[in-house]
């Protein structure tokens, strides 16, 4: 006989600057202000804002910024769709631009018409990444009006025509990448001119995004990005209303600023939540290589981002990839040693979420590093074909936990949101199936996962299906690939979102 026992989490009261708690972002902004505003007078007053693109869509971002700074009224105002107040009503600061700091991409002849004139798609798409590229280091070098956040202002014509470029890689670089494997593992003599080689000479990507290169140079300058691009700044059918894109425009930029939009209600001891995914790095030259990626977030709402060390793909390996032992514990001991740099402290506790299994030289190499962390939980959720259904027109409400025999746990982080009374999908819901190895049971795995949910500071919305330990894995993955093999000097995660 199976026994099936449901429970629903409540939404987790998020804390702001003032009195108010609410799970919704965007009334809790309103109420009461962004969570810093807890930190009197260490904040700024403004945020500076650079702008780098064409003048026609640099002068329309400035139009943008000024309907933001003013606030954006909206028709048949719901939940889902608030009025944006004033910028300075909502943060309690200013927004900044001036020409000062602004670098318009013009001339005769116009540098960006010449990026974009060239045949070759990765000559291009390199053109276009290196001017604004090179735009950034000129703001991120000046010792005054160097902003806090720059806005890329992409024309169509950029995102239509070096959105991605990919090309397979040919016979001969196969060969190459072949011949350099074999050597790797063999140690062969023979070869060391060869490795040499491929050390020390340029490694060109098979496939490049462009928001994921333009973050990558971004972050090599510290200076915070955001893509600025039409849909934004004009009002379409293809758009979101404006006062929806405020809200998630103007969260993203207070948050690259350096600025605390909300946090969670502490859930007891310092807290350390992680998340350990992998992502492809696919060179002409080494061909596919999987590199881990630690996303770490602590319990008072500092990210950062850490990679780890590459796993050679084995065959008929498929998505399931695993750390080494001693991966694992190098991986672990990073990532206390950030979180103590960052909070000037060790965790005591340390969550790490993961999208498949924890083997056992995974689980040995993080429990040897983790070993003075009072708790530690090696938590894995994965998506499932179970379904729960619910009387009336409704799914589960999002924050469903359901045990099957106290054996199995399932958890839905989308359904039907109260906050809003709707569910906004256009599917049946899926659950994750959530596993914990540690002193910690699946329910309190499931409800930190349901409460990082909220903790995208990308966006207003209450909506939210993967923690913030691992929603951005694909994304800090490729920007990763994109800054090169050294690790970069800032890990913040607000470089990376």
């Amino acid at each position: 006989m199976t026994k099936l026992s449901l429970l629903e989490l409540r939404s987790p009261p998020l804390q702001f600057g003032g009195a108010a708690s609410t799970s919704d972002p965007k009334a809790g902004l309103e109420a009461a202000g962004p969570f810093d505003l807890r930190f009197g007078a260490a904040r700024k007053d403004s945020i500076g804002l650079g702008i780098i693109g064409p003048p026609d869509l640099a002068d329309a971002t400035r139009a943008w910024l000024d309907r933001v700074a003013a606030g954006i009224p909206t028709l048949a105002a719901t939940a889902l769709r608030r009025p944006f107040p004033p910028f300075s009503a909502v943060y309690r600061k200013r927004l900044v631009h001036s020409p000062s700091m602004a670098i318009h991409l013009e001339g005769n002849p116009d540098p960006l018409q010449l990026a974009l004139a060239r045949a070759d798609e990765f000559e291009r798409f390199q053109a276009v990444v290196d001017l604004y590229g090179e735009a950034m280091e000129r703001l991120a070098r000046r010792d005054a009006n160097r902003p806090d956040v720059v806005l890329l202002c992409l024309p169509d014509a950029v995102v239509e025509r070096c959105r991605t470029v990919e090309r397979q890689s040919t016979a001969e670089e196969r060969e190459r990448a072949k011949a350099i494997r074999n050597a790797r593992a063999n140690r062969q003599g023979d070869f060391f001119d060869l490795l040499d080689d491929v050390e020390e000479g340029a490694d060109d990507l098979l496939k490049r995004d462009l928001r994921q290169a333009l973050k990558a140079r971004a972050l090599a300058a510290r200076l915070p990005a955001q893509i600025v691009t039409t849909r934004l700044v004009h009002d379409s059918a293809k758009s979101e209303d404006p006062a929806t894109r405020a809200w998630n425009f103007s969260v993203g930029i207070y948050y690259k600023a350096g600025g605390i939009p909300w946090r969670l209600t502490p859930p007891g001891p310092d807290s350390c939540f992680v998340g350990i995914s992998f992502h492809h790095f696919r060179t002409k030259q080494r061909h596919v290589v999987q590199s881990s990626l630690a996303q770490a977030f602590s319990s008072e709402g500092e990210g950062f981002a850490i990679r780890g060390t590459g796993v050679p793909v084995a065959p008929g390996q498929r998505l399931n990839v695993h750390l080494s032992e001693e991966q694992a514990f190098d991986l672990g001991q990073r990532i206390v040693d950030e979180y103590a740099l960052r909070t000037g402290r060790a965790p005591l506790r340390l969550v790490i979420h993961k999208t498949s299994h924890f083997d056992a030289a995974e689980t040995a190499g993080f429990n040897a590093a983790l070993a003075d962390i009072p708790i530690v939980t090696l938590a894995t959720m994965v998506p499932s074909a179970f379904r729960l259904v619910r009387f009336g027109l409704y799914p589960p409400q999002v924050g469903t936990v359901c045990s099957v025999n106290g054996a199995r746990t399932f958890l839905y982080t989308s359904g039907l949101i109260p906050e809003i009374e709707t569910y906004p999908g256009p599917h049946v819901p899926q659950p994750f199936e959530i596993k914990a190895m540690g002193p910690e049971d699946p329910i309190i795995a499931a409800t930190d996962i349901f409460h990082l949910t909220r903790m995208n500071w990308n966006t207003a919305d209450v909506r939210g299906k993967w923690p913030v330990t691992l929603s951005f894995a694909r994304r800090v993955g490729g920007i990763l690939n994109e800054y090169g093999e050294q690790d970069p000097e800032e890990t913040s995660f607000r470089y990376f979102v």
